[in-house]
């Protein structure tokens, strides 16, 4: 934002051209996202990136006088351009976040006039032609870019886009201030600059990195969710939906401590579908597969959440419920009557009941598999009597 002529600033007891030194700053900023791109591969990245080459073109264009006063008018002029086209570049990067911009050919239309404007009117009037509209079309350009990253901000919850939104408009609202002067500041002005550039550039880096960290968290849910999807699949009977036999094996140990330590009752409930075999032999797998899936269905809806269901083989089922051998027979009972009053019985196959057996486990048992052939054995009483 320095023009020729503009005063030279002490620094260490050397002359440094403000401009030369504005124009290190900024391409350093430049290629450290460079840098950052190369490790993040990330888009926006890209377009803060040619914004502060940009800048940093515009700081080299103005740093020195040239030959004549009509090039050096040309070259704030082209200066001026570049600030604005920077500004440009910082929205394109918010929406760039987001989504792929698209750059549309009437964009270029739109700049192309303002492009010759800049570049070509200072050499017929003078640097006055573009003093003004220059550092106010500078301001709207960087307002425009802050108000794109506070709303992304607002959108994302990136603090670091927050930081460079309001440094952008500060920097805005110190253009808008030089419109109203005849001459552009010295040293104090350069050190605003530089100061503001810098944490334009810090806010930059932190929306980077909140960008990766949100980046992290949302594959690491993904990951959860594929673990828990895929334990589901791994627990589950793939045709019934009930527990399967590799999940009964993970809970009946756990089960059996709780019996034991807390003294709570734990009984066995063993389901069998009557006519099954005959149903598969007679009608196909595809309608005995359907008849599982039914009985499955009626089971898990009238077993409470507390209790467990598991498809133990064919048509077998066994259920883990938590009351004596008294209450779990009545269970049962009310089973049998519950499917029999089904409405879904009628899509069935005539004959299609269900013959159940109880045991409670003792608080000293150690081994389940003693117990389950015990149920095994009265659901066939069940089956026998019921026949």
């Amino acid at each position: 934002m320095f023009a020729q002529g503009s005063p030279s600033v002490g620094l260490d007891s050397a002359l440094i051209n403000p401009g030369l030194l504005l124009a290190v700053e900024t391409a350093v900023i430049a290629t450290l996202l460079l840098l950052l791109y190369i490790y993040r591969r990330r888009t926006y990245i890209l377009w803060w990136m040619w914004g502060w080459f940009v800048l940093s073109a515009a700081s080299i264009i103005s740093a020195e006088h040239l030959r004549s006063d009509k090039l050096d008018a040309m070259a704030f002029g082209m200066a001026q351009f570049l600030r604005i086209l920077a500004g440009l570049l910082f929205v394109i990067a918010t929406d760039a976040y987001r989504q792929t911009p698209r750059l549309r050919q009437f964009y270029g239309v739109l700049l192309l006039p303002v492009a010759i404007w800049f570049t070509l009117a200072p050499a017929a009037l003078g640097p006055v032609a573009v003093f003004a509209p220059g550092f106010l079309l500078v301001a709207g350009s960087m307002a425009s870019a802050g108000v794109a990253h506070l709303l992304l901000a607002r959108q994302s919850r990136l603090l670091g886009a927050a930081l460079v939104g309001a440094i952008l408009i500060g920097f805005a609202g110190v253009n808008a201030w030089i419109a109203t002067l005849s001459a552009i500041p010295g040293g104090e002005s350069l050190m605003v600059t530089m100061v503001m550039f810098l944490l334009a550039a810090l806010g930059m880096q932190l929306m980077t990195f909140e960008d990766m960290t949100f980046e992290l968290r949302r594959t690491n849910r993904r990951l959860e969710a594929a673990q828990s999807d895929l334990r589901q699949a791994v627990i589950t009977d793939v045709l019934t939906g009930t527990r399967n036999r590799r999940f009964f094996d993970e809970v009946i140990g756990r089960e059996m401590q709780r019996h034991r330590r807390y003294q709570a009752p734990l009984s066995i409930v063993f389901i069998d579908i009557d006519r099954f075999k005959m149903i598969n032999d007679t009608l196909g797998h595809e309608t005995g597969d359907g008849v599982l899936r039914e009985v499955a269905s009626f089971l898990m809806r009238h077993i409470r959440e507390a209790d467990y269901v598991f498809r133990w083989g064919g048509d077998e089922f066994l259920v883990l419920i938590s009351c004596g051998e008294q209450e779990a027979v009545r269970r049962g009972r009310e089973l049998q009557d519950a499917f029999v009053r089904s409405p879904h019985l009628a899509d069935l196959p005539p004959g299609v009941a269900l013959s159940i057996g109880c045991v409670e486990v003792p608080t000293d048992a150690t081994d389940i598999m003693p117990f389950i052939q015990i149920a095994d054995e009265r659901m066939y009483e069940d089956k026998k009597r019921r026949r």
